[in-house]
């Protein structure tokens, strides 16, 4: 088969105006998901005539919303009715368990800024360590954990079935959020306790999810700045989590070097974060996580597994080792304490 990036070996514009255009096919599923388009498919609502009736637009705008997600995946076209896509039908159906519309739609909240990127990439004022979460107030606290506990609450159900917990008695959270890998840990760990560890607007809504899973007796959530305030103790487990490109590598190295000390003797680490293969190929998460931090001016950065690994071993651990915790996306780098 032919590269359709070149002819007769010679490059074309074709994969370039892919990129060029890729905002357009993320407007459509923002679109859709504004629409209730899945849902409606879901309800029977999967002609153009039906979707427009149930969406209040024309037929011809439900036709080229319906077309376009039919040529990206979202949908596929059976006997002259559109049907959601498997991961679709999942996540993007109102009343589903798995809806994660809320996620999906985390980064639109700065659709304009992004256009507007290399202007930020030119702000030459001194970036901040936290960049616009330094003023976070405890409304914006609630509205960005609704969306980040969507996937949060899969990735620590995932977590407690790869790191077997049993016998330990403590983990602190860093940076925890809504609290969603210490609910499911001592939902499953018997004996053990865990305390969040998160700014004070956060721990406030934290405290909401604790009570929501009924684990207010196991779980707590404790203000804070973990760079730079003490951190909890008598801790066994350390766990930061999915926060990771928003500091930079020497704030990193200063937090797991804290952890490390704070720990007792014999505990043990987890990071996990979309980090950079060291050959810095990708993957493209990654590196869009750390780009996202130049729109709020943060010191935040993508770092690679070989930091990682190197905070850990400059911090005292032993036992270091990077796995693969969601394929593509997220990274566990594991260390324990003599």
């Amino acid at each position: 088969m032919g590269d359709a990036n070149s002819i007769e070996g010679r490059p074309t514009t074709v994969r370039l105006q892919k990129i060029a255009r890729a905002f357009i096919e993320s407007a459509a599923l923002k679109a859709a998901i504004e629409l209730d388009l899945f849902t409606a498919v879901a309800a029977g609502h999967d002609t153009p005539a039906g979707f427009a009736r149930h969406a209040g637009i024309s037929e011809l705008n439900a036709d080229r919303l319906m077309t376009i997600c039919s040529a990206t995946g979202l949908l596929t076209w059976h006997h002259w009715r559109y049907r959601n896509a498997d991961d679709v039908s999942r996540f993007l159906v109102k009343g589903e368990p798995r809806y994660s519309a809320a996620w999906l739609g985390f980064t639109s909240r700065d659709w304009n800024r992004w256009g507007e990127l290399a202007s930020h990439l030119r702000n030459d004022s001194p970036a901040r360590p936290l960049g616009d979460y330094e003023g976070m107030t405890v409304e914006q606290a609630r509205r960005y954990h609704e969306a980040t506990s969507s996937i949060g609450f899969g990735a620590g159900r995932r977590f407690a079935r790869e790191v077997d917990l049993s016998g330990r008695k403590r983990m602190m959270d860093l940076g925890g959020g809504s609290g969603a890998y210490s609910i499911v840990a001592v939902q499953k760990f018997a004996g053990l306790s865990a305390v969040v560890f998160d700014l004070p607007p956060v721990a406030v809504v934290c405290r909401e999810y604790i009570e929501k899973h009924g684990v207010a007796d196991k779980v707590s959530a404790q203000p804070g700045d973990f760079t730079k305030d003490p951190l909890p103790e008598d801790c066994d487990v350390a766990v930061m989590a999915s926060n990771l490109p928003q500091y930079g590598r020497d704030v990193i190295q200063r937090v797991v070097s804290r952890a490390h000390d704070a720990l007792l003797p014999h505990g043990e680490m987890h990071l996990i974060g979309e980090m950079l293969d060291d050959d810095r190929a990708g993957p493209a998460d990654a590196a869009l996580w750390g780009l996202f931090e130049a729109l709020s001016n943060s010191t935040g950065t993508t770092h690679t597994r070989s930091d990682c690994i190197g905070y850990f071993v400059e911090a005292g651990f032993d036992g270091v080792e990077a796995h693969e915790f969601i394929p593509g996306i997220l990274v566990r780098v594991s260390g324990r304490k003599r």
